[in-house]
């Protein structure tokens, strides 16, 4: 698919600089959220998840014990783009939710996602207090997570206007594969490591929630994630069927990353 090319970038362009946080979280868990009869599910927020069954009729005559879960635990309003983008990493076309491409491989994913017109920040859980018991179950029966998370480039200790993706958790090999097929992809990839907001190396962070104790969170800066949908067209009902070809090769990029690991993860 054609795609304007750039020098890729895979260490920081300046130092971290100290930037101010976000405002605490409203809720301490996704419990609590759950729980505050002033929101309601379907209008407040959304769940969305898919589970798929391992099939123990493998060539091997065993079940297969490689899989990945692709999670946006501040989707729709919260973090704009970071749905869309959990969907095709997933497999998914976020409109419409068919395989896509067609005959690839796909993912379990979980999203929670703000659907109000505006205030959705109030949403914002912070990913080591994401308790969600979905969310929970499939990352603790995967190898892999995948978390895709948004930020500004200012919290992400980058120059305005930035557009990269900050690579972080655990998962040191998953995290490096990451960084190499963004670069090949021509986006800018950065090392999460010594950012400590959005590093995602604590333990508890949902990212990390896995078989291995380890996983990957992806921290992508507004305006590269604007970048990925039509101008005009980056709203919650529009950003679907808005994609551009940056978007297709973002995803492309993570999904290769992926298979890369699974398929060591198999040999081992």
């Amino acid at each position: 698919m054609a795609q304007n090319r750039r020098e890729p970038i895979t260490g920081p362009a300046a130092a971290p600089v100290a930037a101010a946080g976000p405002a605490p979280d409203t809720y301490p868990s996704n419990t609590a959220l759950y729980a505050d009869p002033a929101l309601v599910e379907g209008v407040d927020y959304g769940l969305r998840s898919r589970r798929h069954p391992a099939d123990p009729r493998d060539p091997a005559g065993r079940t297969p014990a490689v899989r990945t879960t692709v999670i946006a635990p501040h989707g729709g309003g919260i973090e704009e783009g970071t749905s869309e983008l959990c969907l095709a990493i997933a497999g998914y076309h976020p409109a419409g939710l068919h395989p896509h491409p067609a005959g690839g491989p796909v993912h379990d994913f979980w999203l929670f996602e703000g659907l109000r017109a505006d205030g959705n920040a109030a949403l914002h859980v912070t990913a080591r207090h994401c308790d969600d018991p979905t969310a929970r179950a499939l990352a603790a029966g995967s190898w892999n997570v995948v978390a895709v998370h948004g930020c500004s480039p200012a919290r992400a200790g980058l120059p305005p206007g930035a557009r990269a993706v900050l690579v972080g958790g655990l998962g040191q090999v998953l995290r490096q594969y990451l960084v190499e097929e963004f670069t090949a992809a021509g986006i800018r990839a950065v090392p999460a490591t010594g950012r400590e907001r959005i590093a995602g190396i604590a333990p508890d962070n949902i990212c990390n929630r896995t078989l291995l104790g380890a996983g990957a969170q992806l921290e992508i800066t507004a305006d590269l994630r604007a970048s990925m949908f039509a101008p005009g067209h980056n709203t919650l009902a529009q950003r679907a069927t808005s994609t551009l070809p940056l978007f297709w090769a973002f995803t492309a990029a993570a999904r290769a990353a992926i298979a890369r690991v699974e398929a060591e993860q198999r040999r081992s």
